[in-house]
């Protein structure tokens, strides 16, 4: 499952989602995590209410599961919602490292309803029964 972070340093979660120097992704499973990509924004930061610094943004998690963010407006959070990705608030800087490793634990355990479903957009199963046979 593939997870973006809002970040101005690539080590924390700490940028608001618009205002994000960088956008780093990871592919978390239960056996492990690994770094996929980072994305730069740089100087293409305009003033406030500017939607298209959203745009390549969202382009950048358009195949993740949930983006860690230290904050993101109403508009940016119904677009990412509406591309059923799971938007998840840090209210104070932590580091990406140390959500990582929280979110392979849980997917070692039984990962809470909201987790499953941003699973199943991943294309993994979802359930642990084994399919019935239908007879011809």
């Amino acid at each position: 499952m593939k997870i973006a972070f809002a970040t101005q340093d690539k080590e924390s979660v700490n940028a608001h989602f618009g205002w994000a120097k960088s956008i780093v992704v990871y592919n978390v499973s239960p056996q492990g995590h690994q770094f996929v990509e980072s994305f730069e924004f740089g100087d293409t930061l305009e003033e406030d209410g500017d939607e298209d610094k959203l745009a390549p943004k969202l382009e950048a998690i358009k195949d993740c599961a949930i983006v860690y963010v230290a904050a993101i407006g109403g508009s940016g959070a119904a677009r990412v919602v509406a591309m059923k990705i799971h938007p998840i608030r840090v209210p104070k800087p932590e580091p990406i490292g140390e959500i990582l490793a929280k979110l392979q634990a849980v997917l070692q355990g039984t990962p809470p309803p909201w987790l499953r479903k941003a699973l199943a957009k991943d294309g993994e199963r979802s359930f642990d029964f084994e399919e019935e046979e239908v007879a011809p």
